[in-house]
């Protein structure tokens, strides 16, 4: 069933998340002078840092778990970075043992992404 105030939650986080991201690599890139993407770089290693804390407090409180992991992981980090999330799962699939299943979700996820956007590119020229 769809909740209101869960979708709002999502919405208010990824609002925040989106302008945190694009103030955050605007001010990384002005003082980036060559050419690796430092700035989308550091977005996903902060965004990953932060998603890691924001489950291990949901995970202390919960009885404010939940709205605290929609606001801040699903809104937030899913506005501000979809990396963390991946990173995120590909952490609980080694600690759950599925070492496999994780490899090939970071093996397909990279380079399925990049063919997908080679595909969609191509495809508007």
């Amino acid at each position: 069933m769809i909740d209101l105030k869960n979708i709002l939650l999502v919405l208010v986080g990824s609002a925040a998340g989106g302008s945190a991201r694009y103030i955050t690599s605007l001010i990384i890139q002005s003082k980036n002078t060559n050419q690796f993407p430092i700035g989308t770089f550091m977005i996903n290693l902060i965004g990953c840092f932060t998603i890691g804390m924001i489950y291990a407090f949901a995970a202390r409180n919960a009885t404010t778990g939940s709205d605290i992991k929609l606001l801040l992981a699903t809104g937030f980090c899913g506005g501000f970075t979809t990396f963390s999330a991946f990173a995120f799962e590909n952490l609980a699939l080694f600690k759950s043992g599925l070492h496999l299943t994780a490899l090939i979700y970071i093996i397909l996820s990279v380079v399925l992404g990049i063919l997908a956007v080679v595909l969609g590119a191509s495809l508007i020229k």
